[in-house]
């Protein structure tokens, strides 16, 4: 028989690794943030991570987190939710709407909207940008030869307030020169928030210097894909 999961558990675990990863660093105690990533898990499975005081969340997809958050935050208001996943230009309105922190511009489309809707909306999510570190063309994210002009662009004419940037390294490489390369970036343009590192590699970011680490399937278990 299969074991059910147990979430709060297993969020206690990654609290405990996260911890000695920062120590282990040499980093501050409690400088790098979790964002339990909660996609395709419904609104039952969050509660008890919800109840054992984990508050930043993260979601791939705009239309997904519309039906699960907007009843959550309301029974939890301090919660802060993060979109981590690509946003399409038509879902960018909706992704102000909701998401507090946006983690993935990629693209100037992309930044022209969220600025539009910024001002319309008069709401100001966090905002990060995507870097496609390994300039894999299948993957979203800015590349890393046009990652200054972008980040450029977004500050200058946008007037977009970016607070660090983000990276996915390919699944089949060793994700510390991808991190490396990422902090090497922020570093020219004086970003210090890095999200960086996921649920096998999350220990590697920390001691490369992530103040936010992304962690889904080790909380949370197996997707639930259909």
């Amino acid at each position: 028989m299969e074991r059910r999961v147990d979430a709060t558990e297993n969020l206690s675990k990654i609290r405990a690794a996260i911890a000695a990863a920062e120590r282990e660093a040499g980093r501050e105690k409690g400088s790098v943030e979790l964002v339990a990533v909660s996609k395709t898990k419904p609104v039952e499975d969050i509660r008890p991570v919800i109840a054992a005081g984990q508050r930043i969340f993260g979601e791939n997809r705009v239309q997904e987190a519309q039906s699960k958050w907007p009843l959550l935050k309301a029974e939890t208001p301090d919660l802060q939710l993060h979109l981590i996943g690509p946003l399409q230009s038509n879902k960018t309105a909706d992704a102000v709407a909701l998401f507090d922190v946006i983690e993935t511009v990629d693209r100037e489309k992309i930044a022209r909207e969220i600025a539009r809707e910024i001002k319309k909306q008069g709401r100001s999510p966090e905002l990060f940008i995507q870097i496609n570190t390994g300039s894999e063309p299948q993957k979203a994210g800015i590349d890393p030869e046009q990652a200054d002009d972008f980040i450029d662009l977004c500050r200058s004419e946008l007037e977009l307030d970016i607070s660090g940037l983000m990276c996915i390294p390919p699944v089949d490489e060793n994700p510390g020169p991808h991190f490396a390369l990422l902090a090497k970036i922020a570093g020219r343009a004086g970003l210090k928030q890095l999200s960086m590192g996921m649920s096998d590699d999350f220990e590697i970011g920390i001691a490369m210097g992530a103040t936010r680490v992304r962690v889904g399937s080790a909380i949370f278990g197996a997707r639930n894909y259909p």
